[in-house]
């Protein structure tokens, strides 16, 4: 019966979610995309001709979001999970967190790039601090690779969940990038801990 009700909650749920239906009106694959909508609104992440990154890209609605408003942008997503095809993007299938994918993202661009998007969370496990934690790795490991990659000016935006290292991932970009903001777009479920740290320009 338990689990009947929570099955019943999340149909109930989905079925009132205005982005949800936004999403399927406007022929995204996920109601993420009015999250990364709101971070560029607010922010500026994007304009003509950048080089951009999308790491954890499945299934694909930040890529569609660039591939549809961004002209001339050379766009490289990447995910474990396959995702169908999207205009002017080139994707791998693969472990962001395997070396060998690195060094095929750094080898197609052959430059460094504008902008490394990272919706990546890891699977929930229901223990609220462990899940924080492991995506909050996620996370860093994400920075790490944008250090490496993105040019003096670029910017960093990646997903994460308020919990026991949150402080840790945002001392550590504040020692990288001149300017770091945290952002919970209105998009994000209220009861979720979800949010978006922003970087921009490396030190």
């Amino acid at each position: 019966m338990k689990k009947n009700k929570i099955s019943k909650n999340w149909i109930n749920r989905q079925k009132r979610d205005i982005y949800i239906r936004k999403s399927n009106i406007e022929g995204y694959r996920s109601r993420a995309v009015y999250k990364l909508e709101e971070i560029n609104n607010k922010f500026t992440i994007f304009r003509d001709g950048l080089k951009v990154i999308d790491l954890g890209a499945a299934p694909g609605s930040w890529s569609q979001y660039i591939s549809k408003n961004i002209n001339n942008c050379k766009l490289l997503a990447i995910d474990i999970k396959n995702i169908e095809t999207i205009n002017n993007t080139y994707f791998l299938k693969g472990d962001f967190l395997d070396e060998i994918f690195q060094e095929k993202i750094k080898k197609y661009f052959n430059k460094k790039v504008d902008v490394v998007l990272s919706d990546m969370a890891a699977n929930t496990t229901g223990n609220k601090n462990l899940d924080s934690i492991a995506t909050g790795e996620l996370c860093i490991e994400a920075m790490n690779f944008s250090i490496n990659i993105l040019n003096n000016n670029g910017q960093f935006v990646s997903k994460l969940f308020m919990g026991s290292i949150f402080n840790e991932i945002v001392s550590l970009a504040k020692k990288n990038f001149k300017e770091t903001h945290i952002f919970k777009p209105t998009s994000s479920r209220k009861e979720s801990k979800e949010c978006f740290l922003i970087c921009k320009k490396l030190f």
